[in-house]
């Protein structure tokens, strides 16, 4: 396996930085990441690991805001204005170096988290530049859980300023998360059962960061754009899509990886699989059955790329 990063401008000219795991000769199809909150695309090395061994890349930028991205701009902020579309833009971006790069070869994308939403924003404008998405620890809800959620992210920007970091929004987001697992070893408990996994995230100063109020602004606002029926419907009926996630993750709240599933299918959409994993909790690639999940996504994407294909879209100039 080889292992490089590199930079690549974004549309608006930040820099963005991106890690790609590979192997020499071309691969049955490149895995396209979306990393989660507070956290960065190099935490995802034993992924692009096992994906090389099986013979796929991977491909993973840190977000705006994030990893080595964060060195042109504010660690935990986007940006100060439009900062939702300027992040989904940026997987337009690498989409777009990709399908230079390897012209015939199919693309999947894969978000995990606050990735997962950003992969269904980017899904919307262009499902056809992918062959196939996985969604990792996500959740479907109704607009009106967003914007009462909106309106605290709202006041809290006003009291503290765009770039204000909100103590209560922690409380009520993360805080939450943990509850269930009281009493809890660390504030990151409700990540994974694995605690070296758990102490590995604590002690990356690049993860676990109180993210801005306009941070959080944008991603429930963009939450508001992604959950209609309408705009479900602007993805690809028949791309095929995974949702997975563990029956612990109390990002899901029990019911929202059945509820996304649902919402899709209701949607029109007829490929799409739902896998939940018993006892398992946020992180999935970081839990205990860490082999097991790697084992099933390499499994589904072998399923996928045998089934009839359409063909990867010529390179576009990213948009929205």
């Amino acid at each position: 396996m080889q292992h490089r990063s590199f930079w690549l401008d974004s549309s608006d000219g930040v820099p963005l930085y991106v890690n790609h795991w590979h192997a020499p000769g071309e691969p049955k199809a490149v895995v396209m990441l979306a990393h989660g909150m507070a956290e960065h695309s190099g935490r995802y090395a034993r992924l692009g690991e096992a994906l090389v061994g099986a013979g796929f890349e991977l491909y993973a930028l840190d977000h705006r805001g994030h990893g080595q991205t964060a060195q042109h701009g504010l660690l935990g902020h986007f940006a100060d204005e439009n900062g939702w579309n300027h992040v989904v833009g940026d997987l337009s971006t690498l989409n777009h170096h990709i399908r230079h790069q390897r012209p015939q070869t199919p693309i999947i994308l894969l978000g995990h988290s606050m990735g997962s939403f950003v992969t269904t924003a980017y899904l919307m404008h262009h499902s056809s530049s992918v062959q196939g998405a996985i969604l990792s620890g996500s959740n479907y809800a109704k607009p009106g859980t967003y914007r009462a959620a909106a309106l605290v992210a709202r006041l809290e920007r006003w009291r503290q300023g765009a770039t204000g970091r909100s103590a209560l929004i922690e409380r009520l987001s993360f805080g939450a998360f943990n509850k269930a697992f009281e009493p809890a070893r660390t504030p990151f408990d409700w990540l994974s059962r694995d605690s070296k996994e758990v102490d590995r995230y604590i002690a990356d100063p690049l993860c676990g960061f109180r993210c801005t109020n306009q941070l959080w602004l944008d991603l429930l606002e963009g939450l508001q754009r992604i959950t209609p029926p309408a705009s479900l419907k602007q993805i690809a009926p028949q791309l095929p899509i995974l949702i997975i996630g563990g029956d612990q993750d109390p990002v899901s709240q029990g019911g929202g990886l059945q509820r996304l599933a649902d919402a899709l299918s209701g949607a029109g959409h007829t490929r799409t699989t739902l896998k939940r994993y018993s006892q398992a909790r946020h992180e999935l690639l970081n839990e205990l059955n860490r082999d097991e999940v790697t084992r099933d996504l390499i499994d589904w994407l072998e399923q996928t790329l045998a089934q009839p294909q359409q063909r990867p879209s010529p390179p576009q100039e990213p948009n929205l």
